[in-house]
């Protein structure tokens, strides 16, 4: 069943556009950055948007892993760290797991809806939530790092489904 709010991709929908798309995107950002896009960080991030749902280190191992190539799991790690670095993937604690960032360079504060059902997770950037947040911090003296707010719940075609 197609997701019918906007955010959630419709189950059918090309995947490769998405891939295509953030790879370009992460190559415009490295080079502004003088960072080095390699090959292992760049098919980590092609792995990581094969899907609209958060991935795990391990499970990008394996899926890089099928064509018989043997990488350690540092490999995979610290392309991750350059992603995460970079703006490039967030990560989603709730899962131990990855998700690619549609907006890379984006204020330091991201809501993920999490669908619990399918798996599949859209980026929103609510400027209140993000507005309540800075206030709670200032109020209290507080330096606020970057941060993944992970909403959890269904999605419409899942609760459809239901």
């Amino acid at each position: 069943m197609a997701h019918p709010k906007p955010g959630f991709p419709e189950p059918e929908h090309n995947h490769g556009v998405c891939v295509a798309d953030a790879l370009a995107a992460a190559a415009e950002r490295c080079a502004a950055r003088g960072a080095r896009l390699t090959d292992i960080r760049r098919e980590v991030l092609e792995v990581v948007w094969s899907s609209h749902r958060p991935i795990g280190a391990y499970d990008i191992l394996a899926d890089l892993g099928r064509d018989g190539r043997r990488l350690a799991p540092p490999t995979v790690y610290r392309a991750l760290d350059f992603l995460l670095e970079h703006g490039l993937v967030h990560r989603v604690a709730s899962r131990n797991a990855f998700f690619g960032c549609p907006s890379p360079g984006h204020a330091t504060a991201v809501e993920l809806l999490i669908c619990t059902e399918c798996g599949s997770a859209v980026e929103v950037q609510e400027q209140r939530v993000s507005a309540a947040v800075a206030g709670a911090a200032t109020r209290h003296d507080f330096e606020v790092l970057p941060q993944t707010i992970e909403i959890l719940g269904r999605c419409a075609a899942c609760r459809a489904a239901a």
